[in-house]
């Protein structure tokens, strides 16, 4: 299995309203083969620090889907967020291969 983690900071006035988009989400990636799970974390100790968590069943599933068509467009749409702060943020993305369970 593969894991990917994409951590970015908001204002933590704003969390609330991120998290609603994130409700609202195309589930489009969850079409994707090789796709097994979405998860977005929130901090407890910083409400404004969030995580998109997704497992997938191998690097090589996560690497068509981040290559595809679908991919490219959700996030095109992302840069027309009404709230230009949000719209600017750039995630710290990991990767993680499961080596034991």
């Amino acid at each position: 299995m593969h894991i990917v983690t994409s951590t970015f900071r908001v204002p933590e006035e704003k969390a609330a309203e991120v998290i609603a988009i994130y409700e609202k989400r195309s589930r489009r990636v969850d079409k994707a083969e090789g796709f097994l799970k979405f998860q977005l974390l929130q901090n407890e100790k910083k409400p404004g620090e969030l995580t998109v968590y997704m497992v997938w069943t191998s690097k090589e599933m996560y690497l068509n889907w981040v290559r595809s068509k679908e991919f490219k467009e959700i996030h095109e749409m992302e840069k027309n967020y009404p709230d230009q702060e949000l719209a600017g943020i750039v995630p710290e993305v990991h990767q993680y291969q499961v080596v034991a369970e």
